[in-house]
């Protein structure tokens, strides 16, 4: 038996045995779970970090944590007073507030940042998109898949909706519509952004062509599913307005940058099989591949002079 057949005969629940885990989130019906599962619980080391020509900035990671802090305070101290004196209500009490405004609590994340009215409707537009579920009798998300299909595959024929072709793609069966649960119609989305906006590295990346590739590689297009799941938890982006760090650092790229979700995940994927290809990793060891670019891309984010997606050191990455 071939490698590849190996490959296509891994299936959802092979990846470490684990049950696949729901996102319960109340309205939100989008992203209901992984294809390949990530335990949010699992005490697992997250991997060493191997793109050394990215990650020098420690120290100034160290800078940032203690700029944080004080900016907290700062900003706690800054809102208290303008309640009590003006009121939350009054035009002063609305100009003082600052991005964040200190810690809530013991869970890590912050008090929701202060939006302005174009970053309010682009978190809107974002969220509404995550909700929407791929759905295979819509004709649009039909259309959707057809038109990956030929960015993907230029020249070749249109297979049916159904077709063991798609397998080449890295979809896990004959029919694609059962691998979107993991991501909903956002997701398509994604990869057909990638594939129009940088169309090298999206063909270099489903080919498989850079580096020494392990027996068994990840499938292409649903690896591209769990990116942009982990995105969308990442950048806490489920309900509300994001309270992590990640999250409000995402809701600045934002107002820069209307596609700012999109662009990220392009730079997520490229940066995750550049972690692939240091680690020399296999199918069974994705999960701990996407860790390692999950933490990456929070350092990443964190940095002092990162105003756009562009300004990422891993932007660098791709090819147009």
């Amino acid at each position: 038996m071939s490698a590849k057949t190996l490959r296509r005969r891994l299936h959802h629940g092979d990846v470490d045995g684990n049950p696949k885990e729901h996102f319960n989130a109340s309205g939100y019906d989008g992203l209901i779970e992984p294809l390949l599962e990530r335990d949010e619980h699992d005490d697992t080391p997250i991997a060493a970090l191997t793109l050394e020509d990215i990650w020098n900035a420690e120290e100034r990671r160290e800078n940032i944590h203690w700029t944080l802090v004080l900016s907290q305070l700062i900003a706690q101290w800054t809102q208290w007073l303008a309640n009590i004196v003006l009121g939350s209500g009054s035009l002063i009490g609305r100009l003082l507030p600052l991005p964040f405004a200190g810690p809530s609590g013991s869970n890590g994340k912050l008090l929701l940042p202060y939006l302005n009215p174009l970053q309010e409707e682009r978190l809107r537009n974002l969220q509404q998109r995550l909700g929407v579920p791929f759905d295979g009798s819509r004709l649009e998300h039909q259309d959707a898949l057809k038109q990956l299909w030929r960015l993907a595959f230029p020249g070749r024929q249109l297979p049916s909706l159904k077709s063991d072709l798609w397998k080449e793609m890295g979809w896990q069966g004959s029919d694609p519509s059962t691998d979107f649960r993991g991501g909903g119609f956002i997701s398509l989305e994604n990869l057909i952004y990638f594939a129009t906006k940088y169309p090298e590295s999206f063909q270099r990346l489903l080919h498989k062509k850079d580096g020494t590739r392990a027996e068994w590689e990840y499938p292409f297009a649903v690896a591209g599913v769990n990116i942009s799941f982990m995105l969308a938890q990442m950048l806490d982006l489920q309900t509300g307005k994001p309270s992590t760090l990640a999250g409000i650092r995402f809701l600045e790229l934002l107002g820069e940058d209307e596609m700012a979700f999109d662009n990220l995940y392009c730079v997520a994927f490229q940066m995750m099989d550049a972690q692939w290809l240091a680690k020399r990793a296999s199918y069974m060891e994705f999960k701990d591949v996407l860790k390692s670019t999950r933490t990456q891309l929070e350092r990443e984010l964190a940095l002092e002079d990162v105003c756009s997606v562009k300004d990422l050191p891993a932007y660098n990455l791709l090819r147009g």
